[in-house]
């Protein structure tokens, strides 16, 4: 039987804006939120490095400038033995790629600090007192759950949402990580020249992740189990946060057409996204 022939037709815009082609997501509206990192890990970071553990609450995930939705993909086995001529394959394990994060790094420098003091206290320390400067110097890694573990078991996502979010029922996709923590950080690079933000690249890795298809700001949400999602630090993140971000979207990108000409504005507790 002969296949039906494919027509193609000249597009009319009547009708195009009525699909949704007309309505694309935009890249530049979405929210980080890093919670749940274990407290031991922030007294860690607090003690070393100074860095008050309500500033990575609070300010944390604002100062990411680029984020990556996390995706997955399937580790496959062939099999050429079924049938004859013919090799097929059979996913068995689902695997989740590490998400890229990039952050602006303030003029205290806590961003680095944050990540630098997290892989420290993943990586340990010696049970011998020897100072970090002595060549006799060396790491003995922590356990991921012992005593209390160096990974997010919750409270680490990132939101994706659209210009008229606030507007009842407009979607959005929160990704939610589980047991997620800093795998690399990417070498920052700075030179004499036109000035330009600092920026910073940390690497992720996580066992798994899951999408919760909320809509609209501050309304409960459920997951494929019909069960309540308990999301506190999301909703008091967007609740505080939101308005910000959209408001200093554009403000950001006006700071830094002014330091590109050369002038001296003050990018210190800028943020945009």
């Amino acid at each position: 039987m002969a296949s039906p022939k494919t027509v193609v037709q000249e597009p009319k815009m009547s009708v195009l804006k009525s699909k949704d082609i007309a309505k694309p997501s935009l890249t530049n509206y979405y929210q980080v939120n890093i919670g749940g990192i274990p407290e031991v890990v922030k007294k860690h970071i607090s003690k070393r490095y100074g860095v008050p553990s309500n500033w990575i609450r609070e300010q944390a995930g604002l100062m990411c400038a680029d984020a990556t939705l996390p995706a997955s993909s399937f580790a496959t086995a062939e099999v050429k033995d079924n049938f004859h001529g013919v090799n097929q394959q059979f996913a068995h394990t689902r695997l989740y790629i590490d998400s890229d994060f990039t952050f602006y790094v303030d003029k205290n420098y806590q961003m680095i600090k944050v990540f630098e003091g997290w892989m420290d206290y993943i990586s340990g320390n010696n049970i011998q007192g020897f100072e970090e400067t002595d060549s006799r110097y060396y790491r003995r890694f922590n356990y991921p759950e012992g005593p209390t573990g160096y990974k997010c078991k919750s409270g680490f996502d990132i939101t994706k949402f659209e210009r008229d979010t606030t507007k009842t029922g407009s979607p959005m996709l929160t990704y939610q990580f589980f047991n997620a923590f800093p795998k690399s950080m990417s070498a920052i690079p700075v030179s004499y020249g036109p000035a330009d933000t600092l920026k910073v690249t940390v690497s992720f890795a996580y066992d798994r992740y899951i999408i919760d298809q909320g809509r609209g700001v501050g309304e409960g949400s459920s997951n494929t189990q019909g069960e309540t999602l308990v999301q506190s630090d999301i909703e008091a993140s967007n609740a505080r946060n939101l308005e910000i971000l959209r408001q200093k979207n554009m403000g950001y990108a006006e700071e830094m057409a002014n330091l590109r000409s050369g002038g001296t504005g003050d990018l210190g507790n800028t943020v945009g996204f």
